[in-house]
């Protein structure tokens, strides 16, 4: 900010607080408060339109006393405060940043690297706005993300080739028998959430101290759930839906271990 910026900002202040009206009364006391605020406020931008920053709201923040914060009731504001408040800004608008290709030739460090620093501190600075080539998801759009990543009509969505998931059928035996069934026109049993381990629809099962270790089986109940809906939807009969849970509860095979090899003799 320049002098005519801190003078705008000062007198906004003023109206806030009778103090900083009271000091700046004084034209030799108002001179050297603005020199002084405009020494230390030299990199801080009065506004930047695209990122939403205002100095002048800055200050109104210090006054409004959020956060139990109760500062305003002894003392006016000062160039801390609004540097304070442009710390979290400037942090976020470098999150947002991402280092464009530098011009400069690059058998030429310095000055790529000089390109390269003077890009970030314009970013810092409010000169710039940041350059972004990653499409930011909001919330919505993880929302939407995860629908169309989540189990369709046609079992769970498959994210492999098909070789190359029949070449690791043998070292996933249970995601291979989930495949398997839901080929045979069977239902998923990872279909529905777990009410036994809380487990979410599509993720295994869990057991253990705090539900952090998976199983390869599925707990009852919520094969009793996935059998429900089935029977809501087409209405077989008991003797069906008895036959289904047997299936989609019977464990994998479990994979072939090998022995372990050691080294050295033997230990008596």
């Amino acid at each position: 900010m320049i002098d005519e910026h801190i003078a705008a900002l000062l007198a906004y202040a003023g109206r806030l607080d009778s103090r900083v009206r009271r000091a700046l009364a004084d034209p030799q006391q108002s001179a050297r408060t603005i020199a002084d605020w405009t020494t230390v406020l030299a990199d801080v931008p009065a506004t930047l339109t695209d990122t939403g920053w205002d100095a002048s709201q800055a200050v109104r923040r210090y006054y409004e006393q959020r956060g139990g914060d109760r500062s305003a009731q002894f003392r006016a504001v000062e160039p801390h405060d609004v540097l304070a408040a442009w710390a979290p800004h400037r942090a976020e608008l470098m999150n947002r940043h991402t280092d464009p290709v530098p011009a400069a030739d690059p058998d030429d460090p310095e000055a790529w690297r000089e390109e390269l620093l003077g890009t970030r501190a314009a970013v810092a600075h409010g000169h710039t706005p940041p350059a972004q080539y990653r499409a930011v998801i909001d919330p919505a759009g993880q929302k939407r993300l995860a629908v169309l990543m989540a189990q369709g009509d046609h079992g769970p969505r498959r994210y492999l080739p098909e070789h190359v998931a029949a070449e690791l059928a043998p070292f996933r035996p249970a995601q291979a028998r989930r495949e398997a069934l839901v080929a045979e026109g069977l239902p998923d049993p990872l279909g529905a959430k777990c009410p036994h381990c809380r487990a979410e629809t599509g993720k295994r099962c869990r057991s253990g101290y705090r539900r952090h270790r998976e199983i390869s089986g599925v707990h009852p109940s919520r094969i009793e759930v996935v059998v429900a809906q089935l029977g809501d939807q087409d209405d077989q009969d008991d003797a069906e839906q008895v036959r289904l849970a047997r299936l989609m509860c019977q464990p994998p095979t479990p994979r072939e271990r090998r022995a372990r090899h050691t080294s050295g003799g033997t230990h008596r």
